[in-house]
């Protein structure tokens, strides 16, 4: 008996040892993190050359997931649209900045963000700083960007990606019915495709027609800007797309004008350090993107009026589901705060979204009016804002867009599943039901709707349109009646969108900011990024673990994983959706 006492208590006190050894070995894990995490200002020399990496991911803004640091997994170079931007300006404006270097590789990028990069890169030009870019195998995208540049360069074994622009979508429906799920559809607007993955198995004309006509809108875009720059026809850069540019050989890019020369790694180390007064022994200094951020900004203002610039961007809806989410209740209480505050004199809402929740959408659009009851609010759309995303700029007092971005989309939609044949036939499961009244089980995912159900849907479906072409009808002052020949769930570029009255400028983020300026009269102002970034141990704490299931899923699908998230979070979306289905890549 006393050896199993020993023995008991020797085990208790091993497990709580052990415990605490783990404890404390995970504080220092995560104060590890935390202090690797913390940034210290850059000091830069005379002749930095900033290295700007085009490769891997471009969002609209970036955090670190912190699952991501605790397991220790990448998912390759992710990179902020704003920090971008940013550290093109400060690069600008640094004189002991000589130039930027683009070092071009595989890009994830929406065409709107390609094209605000190389906005930024034509304003930095203004400068008579240089621009060189390098690759061995260009992307589309990334030769969109690059086309930009002083010399353009290719490695003589390289390749440049000139092929044109497509749009895939993926369909669900055929699969879907393998595993007994019937997808109901509800919506109105003959262009709303959204549904369409569910339903069917090819593209509808009406998505075809819409497809064709906002591609056909941004390829003749990246070819006019492209020809600027590279001094080449349009007609002569749409030839080259016909041929396929992708796989010829290096030399025809300098036949054909598409590049400068042809030169190998450390050709265009030398090259760089000639064009910063170095000898090929010295050390040339380069300057990260990391190094950008830390770098003290000298446009910083100490004024007290304010302008505060609110990144909305993801998903429209009431909880955490996506990695990128605009969560209506959290974006409610920000513009709130805004609203109340004395200091702030104009707001730029930063709307990148394809849409999402209906009922989400009203109750953003409903704080958005109440702040511009106060103070100038004005939009600068992102890659999308569309559908919902559309819905909550409608209410800005002015709305600028890229040229390439995509919005409109004003059209409403609702998806019920039918998992009859998957339940009782494939499962063997069976309901019954006691109601007290005919309606008392609707609607029931186990089941097909009937008929009165069907009814009430579309009856719903109908009304929550007609809400959401008189929420765009008065916020640009058009009759419903015109708001209606542009609506349907039609999808526009942005371009295209001017033309139609649905945005007023044509610009990017710093466009947005210098409206809101004027609007609320301001010569002297500070800029505010909200919501501001958290820290690691803040975002551990505030980060849901469905974050991480989504971001392992998009890490192994792609674009393609949207569809399958949607189903995966079916149970907890809005029953009224105002979404677009496009997630378009030019690469």
């Amino acid at each position: 008996m006393k050896n199993f006492l020993k023995y008991t208590l020797a085990t208790i006190l091993g497990i709580f040892v052990t415990g605490m050894i783990l404890f404390i070995i995970g504080i220092v894990g995560l104060t590890g993190l935390l202090v690797s995490s913390t940034s210290s200002t850059t000091k830069i020399d005379d002749s930095s050359i900033f290295v700007l990496d085009l490769q891997g991911c471009i969002t609209e803004r970036y955090q670190e997931n912190p699952f991501n640091l605790l397991l220790g997994e990448t998912q390759g170079p992710i990179y902020g649209l704003d920090d971008i931007l940013t550290s093109i300006r400060k690069a600008k404006e640094n004189k002991q900045i000589k130039g930027i270097f683009l070092n071009a590789g595989l890009l994830d990028c929406a065409p709107a963000s390609l094209q605000a990069i190389r906005n930024a890169l034509a304003d930095f030009k203004q400068s008579k700083k240089f621009i060189v870019a390098y690759s061995g195998a260009y992307t589309q995208g990334c030769y969109y960007i690059a086309s930009i540049a002083d010399k353009l360069i290719v490695n003589p074994t390289g390749s440049i990606s000139w092929h044109g622009l497509s749009a895939q979508t993926i369909f669900l429906k055929d699969l879907l019915a393998k595993v007994g799920i019937e997808m109901q559809v509800f919506r109105v607007g003959t262009y709303k495709s959204a549904v369409e993955p569910y339903t069917e198995t090819t593209m509808s004309v009406a998505n075809r027609e819409q497809t064709m006509d906002f591609l056909q809108s941004i390829w003749k875009q990246i070819k006019e800007e492209v020809a600027q720059s590279r001094t080449i026809s349009t007609d002569s850069l749409n030839m080259l797309a016909d041929w396929n540019m992708d796989m010829q050989p290096a030399e025809t890019y300098l036949s054909t004008g598409l590049a400068d020369t042809l030169m190998y790694q450390d050709e265009v180390l030398s090259y760089l350090k000639s064009l910063t007064n170095k000898k090929e022994s010295d050390e040339l200094v380069t300057l990260t993107i990391e190094d950008m951020i830390n770098l003290p900004d000298n446009k910083t203002s100490q004024a007290l009026n304010t302008i505060a610039v609110y990144y909305a961007f993801g998903e429209i809806g009431s909880e955490d589901l996506y990695e990128e989410n605009i969560n209506a209740e959290k974006v409610i209480t920000d513009l709130r705060k805004l609203r109340e505050d004395k200091n702030v004199k104009a707001v730029v809402l930063r709307i990148n979204s394809p849409g999402g929740s209906a009922y989400d959408s009203e109750q953003i659009w409903r704080e958005i009016t109440r702040l511009k009851e106060e103070k100038p609010v004005v939009v600068s759309m992102g890659d999308y804002a569309a559908s919902g995303g559309y819905y909550i700029s409608s209410a800005a007092d002015w709305i600028v867009a890229e040229p390439t971005t995509l919005t409109g989309s004003i059209g409403i939609f609702g998806l019920i599943p039918n998992t009859q044949k998957l339940t009782e036939e494939k499962l063997g499961l069976h309901f019954d039901v006691v109601k007290t009244n005919p309606l008392a089980d609707a609607i029931s995912v186990f089941r097909p709707c009937t008929e009165v159900e069907k009814h009430q849907m579309q009856v719903m479906i109908n009304n929550g349109y007609e809400l959401f072409v008189k929420r765009c009808a008065d916020g640009r002052k058009m009759s419903v009646e015109d708001i209606k020949k542009i609506a349907e769930g039609r999808v526009w570029t942005g371009e295209t969108a001017k033309e139609l009255n649905l945005i007023d400028d044509l610009g990017g983020i710093y466009t947005a900011i210098e409206k809101a300026a004027t609007l609320a009269n301001l010569e002297d102002y500070t800029v505010s990024n909200l919501p501001e970034k958290e820290n690691l141990f803040s975002s551990l704490l505030n980060t849901p673990a469905e974050r991480y299931i989504h971001t392992r899923l998009y890490k192994e699908f792609g674009i393609y994983s949207d569809c399958f998230s949607i189903l995966q979070h079916i149970e907890k979306a809005d029953i009224l959706q105002a979404r677009m289905p496009y997630t378009v890549n030019i690469n």
